[in-house]
Formats: C-alpha cells, sequence, structure tokens
C-alpha cells in the first residue's frame, strides 16, 4: 500500500465519454511532484516517516535557518514540506522524486481539501434547523435557533452548541474517488465526480485507506457489454 501522498491543485471540472456514449462528471486535478527532503528514522524520533517537499518558492521567500536547511540538504527550496509516517523507510532515499505513476495500479483515492467559506451563515443554512413558525405569535425571529441554553443550572451554553456563525472554509476528506484517467505527460489525475473546495485549492491526494470493493466504471460498462451479448446467441 501507498503511504505516501501527493499535493495538487485542483483546476475544474469537466466529463468523460466512453465508447458507449456513457458521460462521466470528472474533477481535474493538476499535481505536483515531490521529492523526498528527509527520511526520519525511529532512532532520532522514535517513529518512521518519510518528509516531502512540494511546489516552488523563491529564496529571498525564505527564513534564514530555512535557508541554512536546504542548503545543507543540497535541494532546492520546497513551498511545502509534509511528513508521511511508513512502515519501512530503505524503500525511500533521499533527493528521490515521485509523480502521477504511483497511482499507476490504483483505482481509488482519498481526497483532503479545503471547502469552499460561505461566510457568516445562520442555522438555517448551517445546520439544517427548521426555524421558527412562520405565524401565531412569532415575530421577526422567523429564521433563528431558538433557545440555546438552559436556567441557572447549569448557567452556560455547552460547548459544541449548534449555532449560527462561520460556514465552510474546513479541512474535509471525501473518502474513495475513483481515478478515471491520469495524464502523465501534463501530470493530471482525472477523479470522478466532485471534490471539495474551489477552483486552485490545494488538494492531498493518497491512496483509499478503506478496502474497496465497488467496480469501477470501466468494470461497470464492461459487465453491460457482455450482458447486451449473451441474449443475441440465444436467439440464433
Amino acid at each position: 500500500m501507498n503511504e505516501i501522498a501527493l499535493i495538487g491543485k485542483k483546476i475544474g471540472m469537466t466529463r468523460e465519454f466512453y465508447k458507449t456514449g456513457q458521460s462521466v462528471p470528472v474533477t481535474v486535478v493538476k499535481m505536483e511532484k515531490a521529492r523526498i527532503i528527509q527520511v526520519i528514522e525511529e532512532e532520532k524520533r522514535g517513529y518512521k516517516a518519510v518528509q516531502l517537499g512540494f511546489g516552488k518558492i523563491k529564496n529571498s521567500k525564505l527564513s534564514k535557518a530555512m535557508k541554512g536547511f536546504y542548503t545543507k540538504k543540497n535541494t532546492e527550496p520546497k513551498k511545502k514540506l509534509k511528513e508521511f509516517k511508513v512502515k519501512k523507510t530503505e524503500n525511500y532515499k533521499e533527493g528521490n522524486e515521485f509523480g502521477l505513476e504511483i497511482f499507476k495500479d490504483i483505482k481509488f483515492v482519498d481526497v483532503r481539501s479545503k471547502t469552499i467559506g460561505k461566510g457568516f451563515a445562520g442555522p438555517m443554512k448551517r445546520h439544517n434547523f427548521s426555524g421558527l413558525r412562520a405565524t401565531h405569535g412569532v415575530s421577526v425571529s422567523h429564521r433563528s435557533h431558538g433557545s440555546t441554553g438552559q436556567r441557572q443550572d447549569p448557567g452556560k451554553v455547552f460547548k459544541g452548541k449548534k449555532m449560527a456563525g462561520h460556514m465552510g472554509d474546513k479541512f474535509r476528506t471525501a473518502q474513495n474517488i475513483e481515478i478515471i484517467k491520469s495524464d502523465t505527460e501534463n501530470n493530471l489525475l482525472y477523479l470522478k465526480g466532485s471534490i471539495p473546495g474551489s477552483k486552485d485549492t490545494e488538494v492531498l491526494i493518497k491512496q483509499a485507506v478503506k478496502n474497496i470493493r465497488k467496480l469501477t466504471m470501466k468494470e461497470k460498462i464492461e459487465v453491460i457489454e457482455k450482458a447486451k451479448k449473451i441474449p443475441e446467441k440465444k436467439k440464433k
């Protein structure tokens, strides 16, 4: 199983057509190559991990400490550093690069990105509250959330109470998303359906954690095609 992940940028949505004429909505993600900056051993930190660097950054934007770090590692500066825990560090060497090829035989991935921010939202939009009554003495508080707490005991509003507030702009993971196709020349990954976030959102993609037995689109179409051919033979 792939223990490392790649970072990409959500470009937008389009659709893919199959020979059968079926169209599938896809999200296009521009992937970045990841470089191993350092391999972390258990003796030093108590766990095994690989630190990957993504994206380019100007030298002038680096702090003095980070300039020294990259000079020591003898590698070009990276915009983002991420650590991934691994079972075996022997498979990884400093300076190695990874690209889309790590998803070559993988059918399903998990996608983590920041959802679209919706600003300050009321309880009806944010938590699907039904609101107060439209008539019978309710005045100017039809879309309010009603009472939030109790009386003198406990004399406070509990943490996590569903109320109006900032909606969206949170990290969310979409699981078991099918890879429709990957374009290694242009570093593009085509994922079935939608993924969290707006255009140009940073997206973290890794192999699906769950063991998925569902069929991919290609496999489904193959099953349909076989089913179509069987009745024709019976007619003869």
